[in-house]
């Protein structure tokens, strides 16, 4: 794997390559010292020309563990807010030894062009492109569903993980605002990918023209998406600081329609369905605060399996595939 860009361009065996292997990373966590010597000698830089807060220390995390050195660079306080280039801006961190660089960027395709333009020659890693794509959010994603699903009777993942499973035969539904929505793409391909269903459920105007053609269902009314007792349930934070008009009479609005209120949350009572969100949350808009720390969400997994995904993503781009410039 020399790039990861786009869930689009995992293979079945691929993502269940990741998945796996960020089982076995998952375990270092526990350890009295909580690192692998696996890139010693290696330079990660986070590349955040967006704001963030989770994704970057994940990704720094991830990088330490591993023992990689970590250059982490933001637009504020940098040449970018002089007006400096992209392209003059990854020269630059290659210059100092960047290895690998895991880029966020505000605009959609920023990563792909990095990757593919040959303006650098470290590995790539997409953490986030505009409305476009957010791979190691899926994975993280799936990872927390395959615990979730595959521990349900209490057993201890520690003596047991997943390893090599799926999700086929699951259910998945995703709601909000799909329309600004990369984790919402990302988790559509990944999950059909693993053999999940997906079905996107949101206000028509918060529906990306042409959803339909993509591997999964689309409805416009929650209720209805809830009622075929879902495996998760995947609420998405409404992305104000994309919308440049109204989407939406009110936020009130929003809520009575799309909310996951606590009304809606008793209404999975008999099933066995997790919760989850990609974070920040935004409580009493999309999600109720019963339902944000309700036991079945599963938000700080989330965030807690992100660095076991992400130390995999940077362990199988960095060393596995390169075993010959290890130290």
């Amino acid at each position: 794997m020399r790039h990861l860009l786009s869930t689009q361009d995992l293979c079945f065996q691929d993502a269940l390559h990741i998945l796996d292997t960020a089982e076995e990373m998952a375990g270092v966590k526990d350890r009295q010292v909580k690192k692998l010597p696996a890139l010693r000698g290696r330079t990660v830089v986070n590349l955040f020309l967006e704001d963030s807060t989770r994704t970057r220390i994940s990704f720094e995390a991830a990088a330490k563990r591993l023992s990689a050195d970590v250059l982490n660079f933001s637009a504020r306080g940098s040449s970018v807010s002089k007006g400096e280039s992209l392209r003059d801006t990854v020269q630059t961190l290659e210059a100092t030894g960047a290895d690998a660089i895991v880029m966020r960027h505000w605009a959609s395709g920023a990563a792909h062009q990095l990757a593919e333009s040959g303006w650098c020659s470290s590995p790539v890693v997409n953490a986030g492109d505009g409305t476009h794509e957010h791979p190691t959010q899926a994975l993280l994603d799936a990872f927390s569903m395959r615990h979730r699903f595959a521990f349900r009777d209490g057993s201890d993942p520690a003596t047991a993980p997943p390893v090599g499973q799926d999700l086929t035969g699951r259910h998945v539904v995703i709601v909000g605002d799909i329309l600004h929505s990369r984790v919402a793409r990302s988790n559509v391909w990944l999950l059909n990918t693993l053999g999940a269903r997906v079905t996107l459920a949101g206000p028509a105007t918060l529906m990306p023209l042409g959803a339909e053609s993509w591997p999964c269902e689309v409805t416009y009314d929650l209720d209805e998406a809830l009622a075929t007792e879902p495996d998760a349930v995947m609420m998405l934070r409404i992305q104000q600081e994309r919308m440049h008009q109204s989407f939406f009479p009110s936020t009130a609005e929003y809520t009575r329609g799309w909310g996951l209120t606590s009304e809606r949350l008793s209404r999975l009572e008999d099933t066995e369905a997790i919760i989850m969100h990609p974070g920040p949350m935004n409580r009493g808009l999309e999600i109720s605060s019963t339902a944000a720390d309700s036991p079945r969400n599963t938000v700080l997994e989330q965030v807690a399996n992100g660095v076991s995904i992400r130390m995999a993503v940077l362990y199988l781009i960095l060393a596995a595939e390169n075993p010959g410039k290890d130290g």
